[in-house]
């Protein structure tokens, strides 16, 4: 299986290094004002997928700041151990509790 790994990252370095000794010509990028950058096109594309990754990652800044907060406020009880430790054992014959339709969270159905 490792070597099997190997040989699809080396099929995959070799298809881009293939792509880009076809793709060195010159390519214009033209902003605004009258500005423009040329560069070699495998450059253009390679810095397209940069700007591409940053502005995600930008993008998902709020909602990791939002979930980080969140968990920074949680007790230090559940903080480190999700499961409560129990002292002493539950004896047998407690009944199972009940879980009623309105103790479920609600499900948010997504369509597209």
């Amino acid at each position: 299986m490792k070597y099997l790994l190997w040989l699809l990252k080396a099929a995959i370095f070799f298809t881009l290094f293939a792509f880009a000794l076809n793709n060195q010509h010159d390519a214009t990028v033209y902003f605004f004002f009258g500005t423009y950058w040329r560069a070699p096109l495998v450059l253009v594309v390679l810095a397209a997928f940069a700007g591409g990754l940053v502005v995600g990652a930008l993008g998902m800044l709020p909602g990791w700041w939002k979930h980080r907060s969140a968990a920074a406020q949680l007790p230090a009880t559940t903080a480190g151990n999700p499961m409560p430790t129990a002292t002493a054992a539950v004896p047998a014959t407690t009944p199972a509790p009940t879980i009623a339709a309105t103790d479920l969270p609600a499900v948010r159905q997504h369509g597209l």
